[in-house]
């Protein structure tokens, strides 16, 4: 069975956690469905922005089951569950289309690394966000500690981590870690969204690319990447590929 759906709305496509009665926490087979899922938005060009839900009135993600985890050596539990999923939440923050995570409740663990991996983020009044893995015995592993920390003050990632915390709306709200906050975030996503499903969708994918880059978000790759998109445009790569066909030597222009 599913429990992480995509469904496309024109040029919007939603993911959404459907694990209610696990407060849509993750196991592996989610996480797979969300990789894959994640592979085929980044090759449907028909695709020009992504919403990430979740179903339920409990949760948002209460991050990874730990009945998914719990029995798992500590070998598989840093070579796989920690690995994979940290590698597929790198493959959302590194979608080339702007993504928007609807919080309609709490964000907890992995359900907010998750959230972090998103372009932007919008919050239900009453939810809060929360690092509780100390509590049973582990750390944050899917860059709670890394990636969370080039969006939220040290102190408030600090607070949740170190001292279990939990961070409400409105202070995620004032430290910018969400765009807006209210009592039906789906809308307030729809509104960021529709602007962006406006905007030209190669100018969006490039400067989101620019600003990952100047981040250090996939730095290396994101410039090879844009560079590659300049040579592709050239005469001179033209006449290689032609020269390489007809089996002679390219005369290149320099244009």
């Amino acid at each position: 069975m599913s429990h992480v759906h995509l469904s496309r709305h024109g040029k919007l496509a939603e993911l959404t956690l459907d694990n209610p009665a696990r407060m849509n926490a993750f196991t592996v087979a989610m996480l797979d469905q969300l990789a894959a899922h994640l592979d085929e938005i980044e090759r449907d060009r028909s695709v020009a922005a992504v919403m990430l839900t979740a179903t339920g009135d409990r949760a948002f993600c209460t991050g990874a089951d730990i009945m998914a985890w719990g029995g798992l050596t500590p070998a598989e539990f840093a070579r796989h569950w920690v690995r994979d999923g940290h590698r597929i939440f790198d493959r959302l923050a590194r979608l080339s289309k702007p993504t928007v995570a609807v919080l309609n409740g709490p964000a907890f663990g992995g359900g907010l690394e998750l959230a972090a991996a998103c372009d932007l983020r919008v919050m239900a009044t009453g939810a809060s966000l929360a690092l509780p893995e100390a509590g049973v015995g582990i750390v944050p592993g899917w860059s709670g500690t890394q990636r969370l920390l080039r969006l939220m003050p040290e102190p408030m990632v600090k607070e949740m981590a170190l001292f279990g915390h939990r961070i409400k709306a409105d202070r995620a709200l004032d430290c910018g870690f969400v765009a807006a906050v209210g009592d039906n975030p789906r809308t307030l996503a729809m509104g960021l969204l529709e602007r962006a499903l406006s905007l030209s969708p190669r100018a969006v994918e490039i400067s989101k690319a620019m600003i990952h880059a100047a981040q250090n978000e996939d730095r290396a790759a994101m410039v090879e990447a844009l560079g590659s998109a300049a040579i592709a445009a050239t005469e001179d790569r033209s006449e290689g590929v032609a020269a390489f066909r007809d089996k002679r030597k390219p005369e290149f222009s320099g244009n």
